[in-house]
């Protein structure tokens, strides 16, 4: 009887995903790294961190080391986004009303650091200052309502992602390889900020780091994507009420802390994704945040038309060739660009399209993979109820009723149905599915800052 409860405490618990999708996309990469994005150019652009109104802390021509403060946040000073390399600051784009754009930093040919003291903190106030002064709050994020977690704030957990469904991602056994160490460390530090630190790995996980992680909460999942994504996990382990706060962070972002930990320096160095079937040779490569892409993609794409965005095809940021890697992007995903239009579309039957529905004859061919292309295949629509969002959105959430109170900036509708437990990526497969053709990232996007804005 003692056996059996014993043995019961040290298993995971196991949770089975039905609704979702995964994209049936050629363009996969390797599973292994091989390679680094080298970049003399850097970028950090406010757009990156949602809710955030940038204050400067550099003008150009300044000299920073990776590590030191580019901007604040007007509403939060402590709140502050570092430069990813040293260098001299460059440039200060601008767009309208002089809004501030990106800050662009040449980099050294060798990277120098802002050190900080290396170490675990003795505790959850000086593991908090400690992230603040080090400039690596910017990894933490809260929900709800997905914005850079307020570090006065008290949240009744810390969920650790270490998965990864969304299309032509890197397996995280793949990432984390070499950097162990790292992720433990990160570990201990993250598991300071809360009494409860849950970690979320795959069901099929096969690496040790994660599956036999120390000090933390596991919980395994299984099913297709959006069965990787943080909302998933917290809508499944400790749903969120009003008033209630969780603060959020990727396990390579995790890796960044440990290594803060174990070296003093901030290195924004991630495992990336060089994916789609516009590279010539998709693989994992390493990659700093903000790293200039032209140079390097001159020679990775292929001949053609095709969009490069920083991030996942279904959330990613289109950002062209000449573009920036994101701040927090894992992935560099290069597509066929979609042109001109289909003779009759989808009245004449064809079996080298993908369609989520019996429309096509994909359905009978459930394991082949497309050479999926940007093209939307169809105009905006009217707006109408079918029912197919449930059929990708596995949340204890009604996904429609939840659009339309979104829709009518109804907020307290909005509370009702769940809108403090989602954030626009949990509506990226509705978009892809959607019959009306309707941008319903942006459209949620909206509608949680306006919740943000009247409830704060």
């Amino acid at each position: 009887m003692y056996l059996c409860a014993e043995i019961f405490a040290v298993m995971p618990n196991v949770h089975s995903v039905r609704n979702g999708l995964d994209l049936p996309i050629l363009g996969a990469p390797e599973a292994i790294v091989d390679g680094h994005l080298s970049a003399s150019v850097y970028a950090v652009r406010p757009s990156d961190f949602r809710g955030l109104a940038p204050k400067l802390a550099v003008k150009e021509g300044d000299r920073v080391l990776a590590g030191d403060i580019l901007f604040t946040d007007k509403v939060n000073p402590q709140i502050a986004v570092a430069s990813p390399v040293s260098g001299e600051v460059a440039r200060i784009e601008r767009g309208d009303k002089r809004k501030i754009l990106a800050v662009v930093v040449l980099a050294d040919a060798q990277t120098s650091y802002r050190s900080v003291p290396a170490g675990t903190p003795a505790n959850r106030e000086d593991a908090i200052q400690w992230l603040l002064s080090a400039g690596a709050w910017s990894l933490i994020e809260a929900r709800p309502y997905g914005r850079i977690a307020n570090p006065s704030s008290q949240p009744k957990a810390v969920f650790v992602n270490a998965m990864a469904t969304q299309p032509l991602a890197v397996a995280p056994a793949v990432a984390l390889a070499g950097r162990e160490e790292d992720f433990a460390k990160g570990l201990q530090v993250v598991s300071l900020l809360s009494p409860r630190t849950v970690l979320s790995i795959s069901a099929n996980e096969t690496s040790a780091a994660l599956t036999k992680a120390s000090g933390v909460e596991i919980h395994q999942f299984k099913g297709p994507h959006p069965a990787g994504t943080t909302s998933v996990h917290i809508n499944r382990i400790s749903p969120l009420n009003k008033g209630e706060v969780v603060w959020t962070l990727n396990y390579q972002d995790v890796v960044v802390i440990g290594h803060l930990a174990r070296t003093g320096n901030l290195k924004l160095e991630r495992v990336v994704s060089l994916c789609g079937t516009g590279i010539a040779k998709p693989r994992a490569i390493t990659a700093v945040a903000g790293a200039h892409l032209e140079t390097f993609l001159s020679a990775e794409m292929k001949t053609g038309a095709y969009r490069v965005v920083s991030g996942s095809v279904l959330t990613g940021a289109n950002v062209g060739k000449a573009g920036y890697l994101g701040y927090y992007a894992s992935q560099i995903t290069v597509l066929p660009e979609g042109q001109g239009t289909d003779f009759f579309g989808w009245v004449i039957p064809s079996f080298g399209k993908w369609s989520i529905s019996r429309t096509l004859f994909s359905w009978l061919t459930p394991s082949k993979k497309y050479d999926l292309n940007t093209k939307q295949h169809g105009e905006d629509r009217a707006f109408v109820v079918t029912g197919v969002y449930d059929k990708v959105f596995p949340l204890d959430i009604l996904p429609m009723p939840l659009i339309k109170a979104m829709w009518a900036k109804d907020l307290e509708k909005m509370e009702q149905l769940g809108a403090y437990e989602v954030v626009p990526e949990d509506f990226a497969l509705c978009e892809v599915v959607c019959p009306s053709k309707q941008e319903l990232q942006k459209l949620a996007e909206e509608a949680i800052d306006l919740l943000y804005t009247e409830m704060n």
